[in-house]
């Protein structure tokens, strides 16, 4: 695959920012396109491996190495259909996806993975640009009614999928616009939601119906979606938040979950209004972000751009290494040190090894966050946290986001009226293999059923789920894994 010495020959190239002193004063995406050629040359790169350990790092099972090829070729609309054949939407993997492909490189070994993320995202672009992508419409209709439950990636996979089966598939969302947390948890400065609506509209070209601000359970009736409907799937995420619970947490104004806060700010990039007395910002405040992971990132991004005084982030774990060894991690993906974009930025901080005691204000409203350092230590094979002596201090903090993950779904309300069965984690129990819940004709896929995960997961599950409940309708099914 690709140029049998191109690896040898050309260097990795990596993405392309505008400045970031640029960047900041707007919400747009910020990545540089690159040219068809310096596409061609990454492509090049590809290496001829007798095991393409990509498609291992990869969950939806991307034929990397074969798109790779035909880019480095210059046949792009050969590339686009290899990358459609497992992947239903490449531009949100190739804006969002933290591309656990790269990891499993072979070229990872020496740091210079194959740029697969950059060449997926161009594929596709490229694809939109020349007309290529259009609506593929079934030859026939089977008669058959789903309801899909949740319109995040997971949702709107499965939907795609079960359309193009011939399927009637109506999607109901509860928000009030089509796109789950790709909607309202990405910022439009990683993915702008343009990519959400031009799906929308081929999708819809397909057969999909979408059914925004329908909340089941809430303003529509469980009994009605199983009395009317021959299949069920339920796409509703992993969206109860890990809360902090430190003395002050409750009493003072200025301690948010980080969804809250980034909804707010996508609903404002989009149009909307937000009353004065609801609105989350960081403007003229420090600001202290509570996780670090790619939420927390996403919250400096917001937060600098809103103009905070300071950002600075804590995370409970300790600081990982600058570099990963390769020979015990390799092709699984590593823990080491990841700088973000939003890093970048104007970060003044971050903390490592450290936990949250308590939060102190005045009149109501935070301004302060106490924090201790911590140790960890392995005891009878486990690790264990214990708080380093004399180490305690204190963070000026107007605004503290929450950004510490996603325990389960929202078990009230839906699931509680579905009595659907969970496992031991909270999530709604269904195998990977059938995907289908303990109540009869209700499958479940997506973070809802494994847990908070990436996009790739969720569509690779939504692609699955859809098999399944081809399957359940019609004893056979011609939909991919």
């Amino acid at each position: 695959m690709g140029k049998p010495t191109g690896f040898m020959e050309l260097p990795r190239a990596e993405r392309r920012y505008e400045a970031p002193s640029e960047r900041i004063k707007h919400y747009r995406e910020f990545t540089l396109a690159p040219s068809d050629t310096e596409m061609s040359q990454q492509g090049a790169r590809c290496m001829d491996c007798g095991i393409p350990f990509c498609h291992q790092g990869c969950p939806i099972n991307n034929i990397i190495p074969e798109w790779n090829d035909e880019v480095y070729r210059g046949d792009w609309q050969a590339a686009l259909a290899v990358l459609h054949s497992t992947n239903n939407f490449p531009e949100f993997t190739g804006s969002i996806c933290p591309a656990p492909c790269e990891a499993a490189c072979t070229l990872n070994l020496t740091d210079q993975p194959v740029t697969i993320k950059s060449i997926e995202r161009a594929i596709v672009d490229k694809g939109w640009e020349m007309g290529w992508i259009q609506p593929q419409i079934p030859e026939k209709r089977t008669g058959k009614r789903v309801a899909v439950i949740g319109s995040g990636p997971a949702g709107m996979a499965a939907a795609q999928q079960l359309a193009r089966a011939g399927h009637e598939v109506f999607v109901y969302e509860k928000n009030d616009r089509i796109g789950g947390l790709l909607r309202y948890g990405i910022p439009d400065f990683k993915m702008e939601k343009s990519h959400i609506d031009r799906r929308i509209a081929q999708m819809q070209a397909e057969g999909v119906r979408f059914r925004p601000n329908s909340f089941v359970g809430e303003n529509l009736a469980v009994k009605k979606i199983l009395t009317e409907y021959d299949a069920v799937v339920l796409a509703i995420g992993s969206e109860k938040p890990r809360d902090l619970e430190v003395p002050g947490r409750k009493d003072f104004a200025g301690v948010h979950f980080a969804m809250d806060f980034l909804r707010q700010q996508n609903k404002r990039v989009a149009g909307d209004t937000i009353p004065d007395e609801d609105a989350i910002s960081a403007t003229g405040k420090h600001v202290v972000v509570i996780g670090g992971g790619d939420t927390g990132s996403d919250c400096i991004g917001t937060s600098i751009r809103q103009g905070a005084l300071s950002v600075v982030q804590l995370e409970i774990l300790p600081k990982p290494p600058e570099k990963e060894n390769k020979l015990l991690t390799w092709p699984n993906w590593p823990n080491k040190l990841r700088t973000t974009t939003s890093h970048d930025e104007g970060i003044k901080e971050r903390y490592w090894s450290t936990n949250t005691q308590s939060v102190t204000g005045k009149d109501g409203v935070i301004n302060h966050l106490n924090a201790v350092e911590v140790e960890w230590k392995q005891e009878g094979g486990q690790w264990k946290m214990t708080e380093k002596a004399g180490s305690a201090f204190s963070l000026q903090a107007d605004l503290v986001l929450l950004a510490m993950g996603f325990v389960h779904p929202v078990h009230e309300g839906l699931l509680a009226e579905m009595a659907v069965e969970l496992d031991g984690r909270g999530q709604i129990k269904a195998n990977e293999k059938v995907y289908q819940t303990t109540i009869d004709k209700v499958f479940a896929a997506g973070d809802g059923r494994r847990g908070q995960s990436l996009v790739v997961w969720a569509i690779r599950e939504g692609r699955q789920v859809a098999r399944a409940v081809d399957e359940y309708l019609m004893g056979s099914s011609e939909l991919p894994r």
